[in-house]
């Protein structure tokens, strides 16, 4: 058997984000009935207790309320733990996979056990996070400095993002590193145009199937929300703009109706969080054009499920986004008018053409079938 042991997402079933997503595709869609995996649980109870998921050895910690600094003591207890299951366990060339760089300058403590037991260490170090906006400077430098620490410690590093890998080699020189890409879900959603739950979302925000824009994502400064919006009040399009967002209770809302106004545009339409997945891909299916701000990061997920579901996708023209979509997609760039003028240009000739590119390019490289071969490759390696 090969072990694998998980740390770094907050567990599983999934219920959060990419990294969650990610480990529960992983490991449900296994290929290899040798793999076998052991997944870090965060708990709010208690630690160091079992459970299975779908066939999944699932460990739970707890660690205690720090605040920002628990991340960093649930990794570094996860890891701790990890080591003496494999320790009791005899495993031969256990794998332990990190997700995130949070444990930083703690994990050189580790890898020396790691490597009596004939183990590797693998980090995905995510989407270089010290350069997101919402994390106050000093926030932001500690997280610079987990990276190198990170880095500089890992057998190999996994990417998810060709330009992630540039960018790690041109900071820290020669690195063992491999490219695995995020995967997304191909199958097209289960809802018909008339179905209730689609029909009840286009009336409750006054819509109609196929005519409006969309944009889905985390309600954040960095994925350009002010730019995307400014741009859309510049157009002359009659289309509604819908807005799938975790917006409720955030002080930056305030601060981009002050900057932008929408309040005053009809058209725009702040729906809230969507949980439902499969009205989720209906959304998206059923969009005019969908418009994707994501900056920071590597291979975004939204990114990933809008070129799989939507027919136009109008997209931040930044290298993470452009090795992701390549020519599947029109681009943009933060210049005042280019997006506005964008939008004037598909409203008289909308290329739905290029959907078919999209989707046939998510299925060649990010099914999650070729992601979990890959991964499974680099586990036997």
């Amino acid at each position: 058997m090969q072990d694998v042991y998980i740390i770094g997402s907050r567990g599983l079933p999934a219920k959060y984000g990419g990294f969650e997503t990610f480990v529960q595709e992983l490991v449900t869609r296994k290929q290899d009935s040798r793999m076998a995996y052991h997944v870090a649980c965060l708990s709010d109870e208690e630690s160091y207790q079992h459970f299975d998921f779908q066939g999944t050895d699932c460990f739970t910690i707890c660690p205690p309320q720090l605040g920002p600094a628990r991340v960093i003591v649930y990794d570094t207890m996860a890891l701790n733990y990890a080591l003496k299951l494999a320790e009791k366990s005899g495993s031969e060339r256990p794998v332990f996979y990190i997700l995130g760089n949070t444990m930083g300058p703690l994990v050189r403590f580790f890898t020396n056990r790691i490597h009596r037991l004939g183990g590797r260490l693998l980090i995905n170090p995510d989407g270089l996070e010290w350069r997101r906006t919402k994390w106050p400077k000093p926030v932001r430098a500690y997280l610079k400095l987990a990276e190198r620490s990170m880095i500089r410690n890992a057998d190999l590093v996994v990417a998810d993002n060709p330009g992630i890998a540039s960018y790690l080699e041109e900071a820290y020189g020669q690195l063992p590193v491999t490219t695995i890409a995020y995967g997304t879900d191909l199958e097209p959603s289960h809802l018909a145009t008339e179905s209730p739950e689609f029909q009840s979302f286009l009336q409750d925000w006054n819509l109609l199937a196929g005519d409006y824009y969309l944009i889905v994502g985390r309600f954040v400064a960095e994925n350009n929300y002010e730019t995307m919006i400014r741009e859309f009040m510049q157009s002359k399009t009659q289309r509604p703009l819908v807005l799938v967002c975790n917006y409720q209770g955030s002080a930056y809302f305030e601060t981009l109706r002050q900057k932008t106004g929408f309040d005053q545009d009809s058209r725009i339409r702040f729906v809230g969080t969507v949980y439902d997945s499969e009205l989720l891909k209906k959304i998206r299916q059923e969009a005019y054009a969908y418009i994707h701000g994501h900056e920071v990061g590597g291979t975004n997920p939204g990114l990933l499920e809008a070129l799989a579901h939507s027919d136009v996708n109008l997209v931040l023209g930044v290298d993470f986004n452009r090795v992701v979509a390549e020519e599947t997609a029109l681009y943009w760039s933060k210049e005042s008018g280019d997006l506005s003028s964008l939008l004037e240009k598909i409203e008289k000739n909308r290329p739905s053409q290029l959907g078919e590119g999209a989707k046939k390019r998510m299925r060649e490289f990010y099914s999650w079938e070729k992601v979990v071969g890959d991964y499974e490759e680099v586990f036997r390696s």
